[in-house]
């Protein structure tokens, strides 16, 4: 009697592309939420303007959304093995105006090649 390895049960690929559009959409409102503030502080903190009580809430709508996108950018880092080092290097990214869209296109080719961050 032999015993065979190759009837060991296949490696589980993990399929990214649900995490990886879920966090695209995160990266993207997230960044879009933080310029809103970098403009909503320039205009009350510098040019001294009496803003709408809407536009106050822009710190708090740039808050809800970066939890999300760390949940989701943990996720992602979860399913795609990313390193330690890359993890929070894209965690940051979205309290950095104009990061989280550097961050996102090099997730996305990362992700898209097969390859870890």
């Amino acid at each position: 009697m032999t015993t065979r390895t190759d009837d060991a049960a296949p490696a589980r690929s993990v399929s990214l592309g649900g995490p990886l559009i879920r966090f695209r959409v995160a990266a993207y409102a997230t960044g879009v939420a933080l310029l809103g503030l970098v403009v909503e502080m320039l205009l009350q903190y510098v040019f001294r303007v009496e803003l709408p009580q809407f536009v106050k809430m822009i710190p708090m709508v740039h808050g809800g959304l970066y939890l999300i996108y760390l949940l989701l950018a943990v996720d992602l880092a979860i399913k795609a093995r990313w390193s330690m080092k890359g993890t929070l290097l894209v965690l940051i990214a979205g309290c950095i105006p104009f990061f989280s869209f550097v961050m996102e296109r090099k997730v996305t080719h990362k992700v898209d090649a097969g390859r870890k961050l």
